[in-house]
């Protein structure tokens, strides 16, 4: 299995503490949110990660190279991560994963690894949700019936909404290759590199292509944008994951 991390950006909600490393790279407890995520990762069964790496993104290869001198690591370097967002990223990974099975993940949660273990048993293309009180900025999941995700954005009205998407998706190969075609149409054919790369998701959906929504509210998960999150993060942690 791949594991794709996508930690180009900046962070610059997080400055000061982002002055001098990227935000994957802070700590809670003893191990960075990157080395949190790896593990968890590597206990869903992935044996081969695509990084893509950005703001001050050889300290990523070099921690990476450091804890895990045996798994096999592929680096992309973004290096107009200034003027574009996760999708163009996203993009980036298609020569190692376009047509194959991947979970995507985030590299600013810091979670449970039973998160993602949940997510990869539905056996479909799935997404890990949070069910609690929306706001403008939530990236937000609108499901039909069978939970079958139908629109994911956070430009809709959060009464509309059954969650908040978490950041982490597993991508099945089918899945994988209307992915990236639409993807190719997006970046290649109407420059939308500054966008989310949820905006793809949505675009296949009326291709026949969705998310199942796994809802994984209690399984601890949390995403740090703040110094005060991180602050916080420590005393609302489970101890097991210190």
């Amino acid at each position: 299995m791949i594991g794709v991390i996508l930690a180009a950006g900046m962070a610059r909600r997080l400055r000061p503490l982002t002055d001098k490393c990227p935000k994957c790279l802070l700590k809670v407890g003893e191990r960075s949110l990157l080395q949190r995520t790896v593990d968890a990762l590597i206990q869903a069964g992935v044996n081969r990660l695509v990084v893509v790496t950005g703001y001050k993104g050889q300290m990523i290869v070099d921690e990476l190279e450091r804890l895990y001198p045996a798994l096999d690591k592929q680096f992309i370097d973004n290096v107009d991560y200034e003027n574009n967002n996760n999708i163009y990223s996203l993009w980036m990974t298609r020569p190692y994963v376009d047509g194959r099975e991947f979970i995507l993940a985030d590299s600013d949660i810091l979670l449970d690894p039973a998160l993602i273990l949940r997510v990869t048993a539905a056996e479909a293309p799935a997404i890990a949700l949070n069910r609690h009180e929306l706001g403008d900025e939530e990236m937000k999941i609108v499901v039909d019936s069978e939970m079958n995700v139908t629109r994911i954005t956070k430009q809709c009205d959060p009464a509309e909404a059954i969650g908040e998407s978490v950041g982490i998706e597993y991508i099945s190969a089918p899945y994988s290759a209307a992915l990236f075609e639409c993807l190719e149409q997006m970046i290649e054919h109407e420059g939308l590199k500054d966008m989310f790369y949820e905006l793809a998701f949505e675009r296949i959906i009326p291709l026949g292509h969705r998310f199942k929504a796994v809802d994984t509210t209690d399984i601890f998960s949390m995403e740090l944008d703040t110094p005060q999150d991180f602050d916080h993060a420590t005393s609302v942690v489970p101890s097991h994951l210190l």
